[in-house]
């Protein structure tokens, strides 16, 4: 009970928000600030050891750059979608500019959390990721939306089941499924 109540609470305040009271945004910020912080340090581990972006940073900007569009955000699933996107968006942006300051001496690296990679391989750039998320979801919107929820926001099968109103079995089936055509994807795109 107490959980749906707080649930409930939570799309009213993105509701408000999205609608552009600012006082109600502040207070969304608030409430979820401690979940976007796990999320973006779940993000940051998956990153090469060395990056120069901290988790604290990674929310802030996060949050700065959600936009609720013209109907707000409905409930917790837009809004964690959002923010997964915006985290995602981030994370590419900084390894372009990391990239175009080497001057193209190579992209920054992530491992794919729940992907088996081939053996030997270090990691995946994640621009590579970015550009076979953005084929997958031209093809498979849904896909790309639970790859988006699983690997950017952290969410678990069940998290991610519920977010997008379908049975844990076919969430997990399409996450083995996207899984598999990610990595084919990055696979051919490395030559490999």
């Amino acid at each position: 009970m107490r959980k749906s109540l707080i649930q409930q609470d939570l799309t009213l305040l993105m509701r408000a928000a999205g609608a552009g009271d600012r006082a109600a945004y502040s207070a969304l910020y608030e409430a979820v600030y401690a979940e976007l912080r796990r999320v973006a340090a779940a993000s940051m581990r998956r990153e090469a050891p060395g990056h120069t972006l901290q988790p604290t940073a990674l929310v802030h900007e996060a949050f700065l750059r959600l936009t609720p569009g013209e109907s707000g955000w409905e409930n917790r699933r837009h809004f964690f979608s959002a923010a997964a996107e915006a985290m995602r968006r981030i994370l590419v942006d900084h390894a372009r500019h990391r990239l175009a300051q080497k001057r193209g001496a190579g992209a920054e690296r992530v491992t794919l959390s729940g992907v088996d990679l081939p053996a030997g391989t270090g990691g995946v750039d994640v621009l590579q990721i970015d550009e076979a998320l953005q084929q997958l979801g031209a093809e498979r919107p849904r896909l790309a939306e639970l790859v988006t929820l699983r690997y950017f926001a952290g969410m678990s099968i069940e998290e991610t089941a519920q977010a997008l109103e379908i049975s844990p079995a076919t969430a997990k089936r399409d996450w083995a499924f996207a899984r598999a055509w990610l990595q084919d994807r990055i696979d051919s795109r490395q030559g490999g």
